[in-house]
């Protein structure tokens, strides 16, 4: 944990379980239905857009990058015609509470210590250029143990997240290519078109068009070419989410790594995998 970079990426596939239990969790499904947003869609967008306030569709395809403009448009500003922002952020918050309080039962010192370590992480985290991530910065921290957990791991994947936009961008690809590419490598289509609602002719000229690139094989896998671009796009990721970790004592990254494990395993066992996040099952 002395590397701030594997640092970064460590953490995140511990840090991401416990923030996507928001979209997954069925207490966290019901808290969005009872605000007036019913099928998962509208929950996802509106929670995960609410931060931002009432925002039309342009932004939030911006900012999330991987979604076709069409799928977002379909939730976009619908959403905020059934529920406003703050009544989204009061249910996404009671349904990650919920949720955790289920998922990590038995589990409360250590719940305790996490969120006493990271905290102030993601509190005195520098948001500039990353738009999601200072939303839910400027967002109160909940005053329940599991939901400081919950606020600062959410802060710290968007604040990574918006790095990660930010590399692809510069590598030029655009959000349907970075999907096509990955289902070459190692996710599948199932798990990346229909959860991001690309339609079958956008998919494939984005392949098409990558194949003309030199990044696609004609039989739809990366090429060599195809595969460092993606590397060099997680390494720029990690370098970008590397910052919060660098004045971090690596003791500290330590016993947050050794805290946050068996969390991430036991929230895992609200979400899919595999799943377009990326995300691995944690260890263990």
């Amino acid at each position: 944990m002395e590397d701030p970079e594997r640092t970064a990426r460590a953490l995140w596939a511990l840090i991401e379980p416990v923030h996507a239990v928001t979209y997954f969790a069925p207490q966290a499904r019901s808290a969005f239905e009872a605000a007036g947003l019913r099928g998962f869609w509208r929950g996802y967008f509106a929670g995960r857009a609410a931060p931002l306030g009432a925002v039309g569709p342009g932004p939030v395809t911006a900012a999330f990058f991987g979604f076709a403009p069409a799928m977002v448009a379909r939730a976009v500003p619908d959403v905020w015609t059934r529920a406003a922002p703050g009544r989204v952020l009061r249910a996404r918050q009671d349904g990650a509470e919920a949720a955790l309080a289920r998922l990590l039962a038995g589990h409360e010192p250590l719940v305790e210590e996490a969120a006493a370590l990271l905290t102030p992480v993601a509190g005195e985290l520098d948001c500039a250029g990353r738009v999601l991530a200072a939303a839910n910065q400027d967002l109160p921290p909940p005053r329940s143990a599991a939901g400081r957990l919950w606020h600062a791991a959410t802060v710290l994947r968007e604040h990574r997240g918006d790095g990660h936009v930010a590399a692809w961008v510069a590598a030029g690809l655009d959000g349907c290519e970075t999907l096509v590419l990955r289902s070459g490598i190692d996710l599948p289509r199932t798990a990346l078109q229909p959860n991001r609602g690309w339609s079958d002719h956008q998919w494939q000229a984005a392949r098409d068009r990558l194949v003309a690139r030199g990044r696609l094989a004609s039989d739809g896998t990366a090429t060599p070419a195809g595969r460092r671009i993606h590397r060099r796009v997680e390494e720029a990721t990690d370098r970008a989410a590397a910052r919060p970790w660098q004045t971090l004592d690596p003791a500290a990254a330590d016993r947050l790594h050794r805290l946050l494990a068996p969390l991430a395993r036991a929230c895992a066992a609200a979400l899919p995998f595999p799943n377009p996040i990326g995300l691995p099952r944690p260890a263990g």
